[in-house]
């Protein structure tokens, strides 16, 4: 695969309570990584600076945020938490870390586009790094797309583009697969998504290699919310059922619109030739270990 084992490194992360940032402490220890969390939030300038301060990393992970309880809908009614934790403290730590000659890597979104007439549903043609937010339908996306474009001005910094995270924790609240597993009905539309066991230890080699610009950070190809249930029943639960409703139908029964769409994996295939298909990844990352298919 490749080596990131590497004693002139060493790890800030920020987002110690958050679902991706418990993770990089577990795998950064696997590793035997330096890292310590921060213990400053996002927006306190005097804080992170002491947290820098403190550690001396020569690299940040930011992971911190938010996005919402029990989803994003809550950033509807929070919009000033909101753009406090997504702009106002993503720029804070790029601008101190930028002093300080640190190298950033932000765990942003790919829920900033929608399938539109030129990348229709189903045409396999994805939007790209350099290609601009066509999606601000939720005061979610519209903060991560602004700050997505001001952090482009930073020569320190790597965005990820994450998009509907899964992991093997099939009964965590924050695994796109928990959720739709526990939908009463789920919409039924191809998407890009991240399988994050695979892909976490590709984001800290990314970091080591000092990356820089807007990353899409998913497994190739899409698969829908039906591809992904079917995979469930026989790995995990052969007697699990599910209904559809439509995007139209769906709309009455969320505040915010929701993302769909497919993002160009181009670059980063170019830097991890063994990145697997997000089909191919679920299997051998996600539904493989639970080792009970039927079929």
């Amino acid at each position: 695969m490749y080596n990131i084992m590497s004693a002139a490194t060493s790890f800030l992360i920020f987002g110690k309570t958050g679902w991706i940032g418990q993770q990089l402490g577990e795998l950064l220890q696997s590793m035997g990584e330096k890292y310590e969390y921060a213990s400053a939030r996002l927006e306190d300038c005097r804080g992170v600076l002491e947290d820098i301060e403190r550690v001396k990393p020569t690299h940040a992970l930011n992971a911190a945020g938010l996005t919402g309880r029990p989803n994003v809908d809550w950033c509807e009614s929070h919009r000033v938490e909101t753009i406090r934790a997504n702009v106002v403290g993503c720029l804070t730590l790029a601008d101190v870390c930028l002093t300080k000659d640190i190298h950033v890597t932000y765990y942003g979104t790919g829920c900033i586009f929608q399938y539109d007439e030129q990348f229709p549903l189903g045409s396999g043609k994805g939007f790209k790094e350099a290609d601009r937010a066509n999606f601000v339908g939720s005061v979610y996306s519209f903060t991560k797309s602004i700050v997505e474009d001001l952090l482009k001005a930073y020569p320190n910094m790597l965005t990820l583009r994450v998009r509907m995270p899964i992991v093997a924790d099939l009964e965590h609240p924050r695994n796109f697969i928990t959720k739709i597993k526990n939908y009463e009905r789920v919409v039924d539309i191809p998407n890009s998504m991240t399988v994050l066991p695979e892909l976490l230890p590709y984001s800290v080699e990314m970091a080591k290699r000092e990356l820089t610009g807007v990353m899409n950070f998913t497994n190739p190809g899409c698969i829908s919310h039906n591809e992904i249930l079917e995979l469930y029943k026989p790995y995990v639960d052969p007697g699990f059922t599910w209904q559809n409703f439509t995007v139209e139908e769906q709309a009455k029964v969320i505040v915010a619109p929701r993302s769909n769409n497919l993002l160009d994996t181009t670059r980063i295939q170019a830097e991890f030739l063994g990145i697997l298909p997000i089909k191919e990844s679920l299997l051998k990352f996600v539904f493989g270990p639970h080792k009970k298919k039927i079929i």
